[in-house]
């Protein structure tokens, strides 16, 4: 959105919109930009939710995974998590038969690897990144 834009929104000048902006950038508040594809119609028809769990626990283990995640490009969030799971995995594929090549040629090997449980996403209901505006604290509760 154009300053000149986000002026007219929020009934400030365009300069007050760009000093903020510059402001909330600069403290991290605003990570970046970015353009949201859609993995469907670039052929990535399959999403699906992978829970995994480790063998054992430990500080080598977990950096092992980490590097396992960062490495596939096909994961695209991953959580350490509370619960009956040690990681949650957000994952997109083009199908079926890519998503077993994953399962059993990538994650299933790995020696830190016990359990793997996978749900296929039927329906998105929402998906939203980020922060909800109305979440955002309007004074410093400090």
């Amino acid at each position: 959105m154009t300053n000149a834009a986000l002026s007219e929104l929020v009934n400030l000048s365009p300069s007050q919109c760009s000093r903020r902006r510059a402001a909330l950038e600069q403290a991290g508040v605003i990570e970046g930009y970015s353009a949201r594809l859609n993995a469907a119609r670039l052929g990535y028809g399959l999403r699906a939710i992978i829970r995994v769990n480790l063998s054992s626990h430990g500080q080598r283990k977990d950096d092992d995974f980490a590097r396992f995640v960062a490495a596939h490009p096909q994961i695209r969030s991953a959580f350490s998590v509370s619960g009956d799971a040690d990681y949650v995995l957000d994952v997109r594929v083009r199908d079926l038969e890519a998503f077993s090549d994953f399962i059993h040629r990538h994650l299933l090997p790995q020696p830190q690897v016990a359990q793997v449980r996978s749900e296929i996403v039927l329906r998105t209901l929402k998906d939203e990144k980020g922060v909800a505006p109305g979440l955002v604290a309007t004074s410093d509760p400090g």
